[in-house]
């Protein structure tokens, strides 16, 4: 939760006589979400790619890479730094749709919980924290399906005999067409399932920044971002990673007439493919992506939320 900072208070609210404080707080969790979003992505887009081809990978008859160092050796060699951005559009526009939504959710869920439910609590507590994540997490599920689609069609386009798609609106359009609404949201179920896991992100997240306010001298910002980074690669990341690798093969896949691999079936092939080591195909890549990215995220979120006057 956002704390007050000494450079924070001289910044004068903007005075609206139709638009009350309140609301205003509401809205600016939207505003700070959509700075997360850009942070987010412009920092963690290339592990993502590195993280997702070796996810999918894993269930052709021969692996296409033998490891993270691999993967990034034959992109490069392939199809040069542009092969780390492929797919940037969807995340660039999608991250700050889905970082506003799940964001400004957080910080209005937060609100409300303070407002209607610990009403006797001085500051909201590590339970309220936990609750209003994952109903964060749950409500940005809703939109995240087709911009998670398009971003992992096209990452795993990897010449010119597996691509299919121009771009992300090449993606929807082909995917609906052949599919209806259904295809688009055919990883729904799967990322409800992986968002859970953000008891263990905002739990710990609120956790860090109480031990850092009370043993550091590190300013607001500084707070955020190492917080944001170690609770999103410790705490998250460790423990959701799995459900990530199944949300990506269920959207990747195109081996159906019809009907889609479900989240069931696909735990079940790639546990066949590769054992349980099949979860963790790509972690290295994405842990190393978690910390730089989320820190800057959660850093640009606070930031922009302390800066506006907006209340937490």
């Amino acid at each position: 939760m956002s704390k007050p900072s000494s450079s924070s208070s001289a910044i004068v609210q903007p005075v609206n006589s139709l638009i009350s404080d309140e609301t205003y707080s509401r809205i600016m969790g939207f505003v700070a979400g959509v700075f997360s979003g850009v942070a987010k992505n412009a920092v963690g887009h290339p592990f993502d790619t590195i993280k997702v081809r070796l996810q999918t990978s894993q269930t052709e008859a021969k692996t296409r890479f033998s490891g993270p160092l691999d993967c990034v050796y034959k992109t490069f060699k392939t199809q040069g730094i542009r092969g780390f951005y492929l797919g940037f559009t969807p995340p660039l526009v999608g991250w700050i749709m889905m970082d506003s939504v799940m964001l400004g959710c957080l910080h209005n869920y937060r609100m409300l919980l303070r407002k209607y439910v610990y009403t006797e609590e001085e500051k909201l507590p590590l339970s309220g924290c936990i609750l209003s994540g994952v109903m964060a997490g749950w409500s940005v599920s809703f939109i995240a399906p087709p911009i998670e689609l398009a971003k992992a069609k096209l990452q795993v386009q990897y010449d010119q005999t597996t691509t299919r798609y121009k771009g992300p609106l090449d993606v929807i359009k082909k995917i609906y067409s052949q599919q209806g609404i259904r295809g688009l949201y055919k990883g729904l179920i799967s990322t409800l399932i992986f968002r859970t896991h953000f008891v263990y992100w905002w739990g710990s997240y609120e956790l860090l920044t109480r031990w850092f306010r009370e043993h550091t001298n590190m300013s607001e910002t500084a707070i955020n971002f190492w917080a944001g980074g170690f609770s999103a690669s410790f705490g998250f990341w460790t423990t959701a990673y799995p459900s990530d690798v199944v949300k990506q093969v269920v959207l990747c896949n195109d081996k159906y007439d019809g009907s889609f691999k479900s989240w069931r079936t696909a735990v079940k092939d790639i546990y066949q493919a590769r054992g349980v080591k099949g979860f963790f195909k790509g972690f290295v890549p994405s842990f190393l992506r978690s910390f730089p990215a989320n820190a800057a995220a959660l850093a640009a979120f606070e930031f922009v939320l302390r800066t506006s006057g907006a209340k937490s």
